[in-house]
């Protein structure tokens, strides 16, 4: 008699919580449509990587409420042998091996429902770490990334790294500089003294004319290269109160810079 066929889906959930929607564009300098998390739910359980492989009874996983749950299909593989396989692959899917660009939750669902039905999660999510990395910060925000990864091995609080931006990653244009005038020997004439005033005030307007067109370019502008220090802090704050998992931290510190800089961009385009 043929095994019974047991229901395979995937659990799409978005760790920004809307916000790589909304802000992306201004942080990164392209859409992104969120910040994929998924796991796989098979015997009425959730498994998923997240310091090690775990698994949950469906829906009381710590991520909330799945923003999409994508069929993949039946298995006729028993709970057993599944089982057996995440043992043998376990020393693969540790907090050591973490990688958040190339080995982490997605790639794990990925693996896992290859093994169940014989086909993958869905390119998008396994591709989401190439779009960010393509975005015009991408190469920015790579030591952040880094040292998020070494402290998600090390389960220590970040040091916050140095900000330097080569002149090819800075998109805000400076403002002209203004010119210098020479100082006359001499008393200045009224004539000239008007007309020294008249310059002032062409170049204040030009000044005001460049941020403002920076402003509609970058909405973020000058405040780029705080943004993954105050990353760090944040993740060395949330990992202190010994309230969240590591992955947790990480996401929330992200979350919240992130809502912080979309609400100062909202002013500044007010």
């Amino acid at each position: 008699m043929a095994e019974e066929g047991y229901r395979v889906v995937v659990n799409v959930y978005d760790l920004s919580n809307g916000l790589a929607r909304q802000l992306s564009t201004s942080f990164l300098g392209k859409p992104i449509e969120a910040i994929w998390h998924t796991g796989v739910v098979v015997y009425g359980n959730e498994y998923f990587f997240g310091g090690g492989i775990q698994s949950l009874p469906a829906g009381t996983t710590p991520y909330g409420r799945p923003v999409r749950v994508v069929e993949l299909g039946e298995t006729h593989i028993p709970r057993e042998v599944f089982e057996d396989y995440l043992r043998d692959i376990a020393p693969r899917y540790t907090a050591e091996t973490y990688r958040l660009l190339s080995h982490n939750c997605n790639n794990f669902s990925n693996e896992v429902a290859q093994f169940l039905v014989g086909a993958g999660i869905p390119d998008y999510i396994l591709n989401l770490p190439a779009e960010v990395m393509s975005s015009p910060m991408g190469p920015l925000i790579m030591p952040m990334i880094q040292n998020l990864e070494a402290t998600l091995r090390s389960n220590a609080a970040p040091q916050a790294t140095q900000f330097v931006p080569t002149p090819a990653s800075v998109s805000v244009p400076p403002p002209p500089q203004q010119q210098q005038p020479n100082k006359a020997r001499s008393t200045a004439t009224t004539g000239s003294s008007s007309e020294s005033k008249h310059e002032k005030a062409d170049n204040v307007r030009e000044r005001e004319a460049a941020a403002a067109s920076a402003a509609a370019v970058d909405p973020l502008g000058g405040a780029r290269g705080k943004v993954q220090e105050e990353v760090m802090r944040e993740f060395a704050a949330i990992m202190a109160s010994g309230t969240l998992r590591a992955s947790e931290a990480a996401a929330l510190a992200m979350r919240r810079v992130m809502e912080r800089h979309g609400n100062a961009a909202t002013v500044q385009q007010g």
